[in-house]
């Protein structure tokens, strides 16, 4: 039986008397098969209860959830897509903003597997033209652990109002001069535009564009046919055909005020593969099935994934009871009875938010076309939920 998609107006009680059986279930016999069934209804009460409050009908835009959790995936759908009123569903499209750098991420570990590069090479190495005091001095691994000390213009506010060639962007990486006490390696410090050198690096390391390195070496192995990097066009919406370009959503800010055409694509750097990554939360739940269970992919791949979600360096950072890491793109979380490895996105018109529990074999997917969605609910409230849920049935 497909996986259900539910809508907002479905209530609690009804969500547990639409229980379904996973396969594995079925085989096992009726009183397995009825505690599994039980035990979905409980996971798809948690989500949605949460979910619910955060996508009503006086909000902009919509929300597309995929909850991947011992084999089994559900999909939760709330919202409109447009000013059209085009529902929301689990093959929306939506634009990915920083839930790119994971895909990134797992090209790097994967590199590291093969011996086609290193954590510990310097930049130079791949970009001579690299020659600035500091930036001399980055490693590959530092770039994607954001350890690297890089903070540009583009990585904080105020946000400029130019976009930068590729040249240019080389310059101002030449120029950078850290504030003392910076060093590579030294502290975590999230930049975007390292993350756009590291697709530089990982161009020159391949001789690939970035969008045929990530579709070759781990959508098309994960079967993710709905997700992509599409390059620019002149009018700066994403280059798709019109089948896929008809199930993007309108971005909205949080106050429900419509930004940019549908399709567009947001980036202060004007170069080829720098815009934005599309998906599905269908597609996204392949992945985040891939990052926690992995059972049914290359062994290659799986260990990439699983590397890019090791600690690497302990921030210091606390928020009440938790602590935080940073692995390769993926945040580490550290709350008292449970470890989350995590990555938000989001821009003026998206957010996303990816979270697993690699320990329970959990993963969610969250995507809304507007500013500045609460993806914390999932990382403080419904992933502990669902673990503990988990821990307690053993």
């Amino acid at each position: 039986m497909p996986p259900v998609v539910i809508s907002p107006q479905i209530t609690r009680r009804a969500l547990a008397r639409a229980a379904l059986v996973p396969f594995a279930a079925a085989l096992a016999g009726p009183q397995r098969a009825s505690a599994d069934s039980d035990m979905i209804a409980q996971m798809r009460d948690i989500v949605a209860t949460e979910l619910a409050p955060t996508a009503t009908p006086d909000q902009p835009g919509g929300l597309a959830a995929a909850l991947y959790a011992g084999r089994h995936i559900e999909f939760f759908s709330y919202g409109f897509a447009d000013d059209a009123k085009r529902p929301v569903t689990p093959d929306t499209l939506f634009n990915l903003a920083s839930l790119r750098k994971p895909f990134e991420a797992t090209l790097v570990a994967l590199g590291t597997l093969r011996g086609e590069l290193r954590h510990d090479d310097p930049l130079p190495k791949y970009l001579p033209e690299l020659n600035g005091d500091y930036i001399r001095k980055i490693t590959v691994g530092e770039l994607a652990t954001h350890t690297s000390g890089l903070l540009l213009p583009t990585d904080h506010p105020p946000w400029p109002n130019d976009s930068y060639s590729q040249a240019q962007f080389i310059d101002m990486l030449n120029a950078f001069a850290p504030p003392a006490g910076i060093a590579p390696g030294k502290q975590r410090i999230y930049s975007h535009a390292g993350y756009v050198l590291l697709q530089l690096v990982l161009e020159r390391c391949y001789r690939t564009p970035i969008s045929r390195l990530v579709e070759s070496r781990i959508l098309a192995p994960l079967g993710m046919q709905a997700t992509s990097i599409p390059e620019r066009g002149p009018d700066n919406r994403a280059m798709m055909k019109e089948a896929a370009l008809r199930r993007v959503v309108q971005g909205y800010s949080d106050q429900g005020n419509a930004i940019g055409p549908i399709g567009n694509q947001q980036s202060y750097f004007d170069f080829p593969g720098t815009g934005q990554m599309f998906s599905s939360a269908r597609d996204l739940s392949t992945f985040a099935a891939a990052c926690v269970d992995g059972r049914a992919i290359d062994p290659q791949l799986r260990e990439a994934l699983r590397m890019t979600q090791r600690e690497s360096f302990h921030t210091g950072q606390t928020f009440g009871q938790a602590t935080f890491g940073q692995a390769m793109a993926w945040e580490t979380v550290h709350l008292p009875d449970v470890t989350v490895v995590d990555k938000p996105g989001g821009l003026n018109n998206a957010s996303g938010y990816i979270g697993l529990v690699p320990g329970r074999r959990i993963g969610i997917v969250l995507l809304a076309n507007r500013g500045d969605y609460p993806h914390e609910i999932a990382r403080y409230k419904i992933l502990p939920a669902l673990a503990h849920l988990l821990t307690a049935r053993g």
